[in-house]
């Protein structure tokens, strides 16, 4: 059933903090998955200000009722004080990917 996966968004200024944290959700078997994808830039209101970031976008694949053990960790692992966790549903998926994550996380 495809509402049971999503993918969680996330960023970080550094690649080895998001190699790091891609790397745990995985070791944890809070995420099937993490793409770390190349830097890009970021522009953003932050304390009454627009600024300006490079940046690193994690890709999480996990199942839906995850969602909130993943969050917990991101707080936990992230170096910002107000990180971007977003989750997306995945409302259509390869079967055989699908069942991948279910035997992957847990």
């Amino acid at each position: 059933m495809m509402k049971n996966y999503i993918v969680i968004f996330t960023t970080v200024n550094k690649e080895e903090e998001a190699n790091k944290i891609a790397k745990k959700l995985v070791e944890e078997r809070l995420a099937a998955c993490v793409t770390v994808l190349p830097s890009g830039n970021s522009f953003y209101w932050w304390q009454g200000k627009i600024d300006n970031e490079r940046e690193h976008v994690l890709i999480i694949k996990t199942k839906k009722d995850m969602y909130k053990r993943v969050e917990e960790r991101l707080r936990d692992l992230h170096p910002y004080k107000v990180p971007e966790i977003i989750a997306l549903p995945i409302i259509k998926g390869f079967k055989e990917y699908l069942n991948w994550i279910d035997h992957e996380v847990f």
